[in-house]
């Protein structure tokens, strides 16, 4: 394990009690996307416009997606790495709308492996509808990810994008072959967690530098950026999966232990316990019903948790660390602001 990891867990051990309210978030949000709240507009009526369909059912079933509805934390870190390097275009925009549409198809396709009943606080595609609808949804959403992608006249981006998407579902497919195996290590995570979530704000951060105007040199490292807030965000997820509020959260929990997931804490508490009790926990963990009980009971007796919050600190003080090296300014603070409430979601 590295020392630096092992030094932030212990210094965030019960940083994982209370999840921030949804109201609070969205305040939270709302005051971090002030400086660009006409930009994200725009990517919402792209959004809008681009759904549009004249056939109810379909009307319908894109509508239930509420594809502006989430976070919308790809588009901004599009839109705040280009005020960084200089001005906002109509290719941020575009691409912001790209990347929300592609992140809204892989949630809807984790829905279905995760079996998950509600999302952003409302039933998943799934649930309301069937599994077969929720998959060709993901897959139109997927494919008119690129269509929109493709108005920036930018080869670039698709290139960007193409690559980024294929990281994701390889990702996807990575986790999903591990189901039941506990014997995957924490770099063996880590790097999946780069492919799953890191690399569409990867892509985000580094198409919007260059979109601006920004060298090679400098978009790769705002892409370095967004790598490190998407791994921080992942581990803070999968850490909400075992301890967070359904309703504050706002969908489904507790997936990854009846899916059977080596997520991090789970990983850490298994290279932290002696011969007798990982065979034990092991056995709980592969067991059709897993008690959460037992197994939260024991994460917290490892210190995993904290372990898990330590290494999610390390990555997001990586990507705070960047931005406070920017000049300083709206697109500078917000990053900076943006990796701080990655963190804050586990409080």
């Amino acid at each position: 394990m590295h020392s630096e990891n092992e030094s932030a867990a212990s210094d965030s051990e019960m940083a994982v009690s209370k999840p921030v309210g949804s109201l609070s978030k969205k305040k939270f949000l709302a005051g971090i996307y002030e400086p660009i709240s006409e930009d994200l507009a725009e990517v919402d009526r792209l959004l809008v416009e681009e759904l549009k369909r004249d056939v109810p059912w379909m009307e319908s079933l894109l509508s239930h997606t509420n594809i502006s509805g989430g976070k919308r934390m790809r588009p901004a870190l599009v839109l705040f790495s280009g005020i960084c390097c200089g001005e906002i275009n109509p290719q941020h925009h575009q691409l912001g709308a790209a990347l929300e549409m592609i992140h809204t198809a892989s949630l809807v396709h984790d829905d279905v492996l995760d079996h998950a009943e509600q999302r952003r606080h409302v039933a998943t595609v799934n649930s309301r509808w069937d599994n077969k609808t929720s998959v060709l949804l993901g897959d139109y959403l997927f494919t008119h990810a690129f269509h929109i992608a493709s108005k920036s006249d930018s080869l670039m981006a698709l290139k960007r994008l193409s690559i980024a998407s294929n990281r994701v579902c390889e990702g996807e497919m990575r986790q999903n072959a591990w189901s039941g195996d506990f014997e995957i290590t924490e770099a063996s995570y880590l790097d999946m967690v780069g492919q799953k979530t890191a690399e569409l704000c990867s892509c985000a951060c580094y198409c919007g530098a260059h979109f601006s105007g920004a060298d090679e040199v400098t978009s790769e490292r705002f892409g370095d950026f967004g790598q490190n807030l998407g791994v921080a965000f992942q581990i803070v997820d999968d850490i909400l999966d075992l301890v967070g509020d359904a309703q504050t959260v706002g969908k489904t929990l507790g997936t990854d232990l009846k899916n059977r997931k080596p997520t991090l804490p789970i990983i850490h508490g298994l290279t932290q316990a002696v011969p007798a009790l990982r065979q034990e926990m092991v056995q709980v963990l592969k067991a059709e019903e897993p008690d959460s009980q037992r197994v939260m009971d024991w994460l917290l007796d490892s210190g995993s948790l904290g372990y898990a919050n330590g290494v999610a600190r390390v990555y997001a003080e990586k990507a705070a660390g960047f931005a406070n090296q920017l000049s300083s300014g709206d697109g500078s603070r917000a990053l900076k602001v943006m990796a701080e409430f990655v963190l804050e979601r586990t409080y």
